[in-house]
């Protein structure tokens, strides 16, 4: 099913973006050109997104956010208000350092809390959640529920985004019933027993 896209008039998109794909581009938005969106995306107002960063489909990202080249944001993927990115560990405005950008990868569902600050090289697994104001700096695993400055693991989250309860050796959702254990180093959906 297709729907226009809805592109605010104080917005500078100079990415071809698809046709009738159903993306929303709100006030004061900069795509630059080589960026790529996917369909139902929605860009809240005030976000800027660089050249060569790539934004999967039926991504929300929030007013204020800044994605910088470098960065891969898969499908369903949700970008809290003003979060941000980098993509230089060591950066001087008077030293160009563009051929030593280090590429970081969102995945799938995951989401990314307001005003967290993911730092560049790293990946944030499957449907994994980022809380509001807290410093990436290391991988984060699928399904992990990361805190705090630096970010560390907390709990784990199912698909739907409620908190894992544990029972013996597998997780649960209370909410949606998914259960879940560890296969081959990470958190998989599971039979429950």
């Amino acid at each position: 099913m297709s729907a226009e896209n809805f592109i605010h008039p104080t917005a500078v998109v100079e990415t071809s973006l698809p046709e009738e794909a159903g993306i929303s581009v709100w006030q004061h938005v900069v795509i630059q050109n080589g960026a790529r969106i996917g369909r139902a995306c929605k860009i809240g107002a005030n976000s800027y997104i660089e050249k060569d960063v790539s934004i999967g489909s039926r991504v929300t990202v929030k007013n204020n956010v800044a994605v910088y080249a470098g960065v891969t944001i898969e499908d369903d993927v949700f970008l809290g208000p003003s979060c941000v990115f980098t993509n230089v560990i060591n950066p001087r405005s008077f030293i160009s350092r563009k051929n030593e950008f280090r590429q970081t990868h969102i995945k799938c569902g995951a989401t990314i809390g307001a005003n967290a600050t993911i730092l560049c090289g790293h990946t944030v697994g499957r449907y994994a959640m980022v809380g509001a104001g807290s410093v990436v700096t290391r991988d984060v695993p699928d399904h992990a529920l990361v805190m705090g400055n630096p970010a560390s693991v907390k709990g784990y989250v199912c698909e739907c985004g409620c908190t894992l309860g544990k029972s013996g050796a597998l997780f649960y959702c209370r909410n949606c019933n998914r259960t879940y254990g560890f296969y081959q180093g990470g958190l998989r959906t599971a039979e429950r027993k």
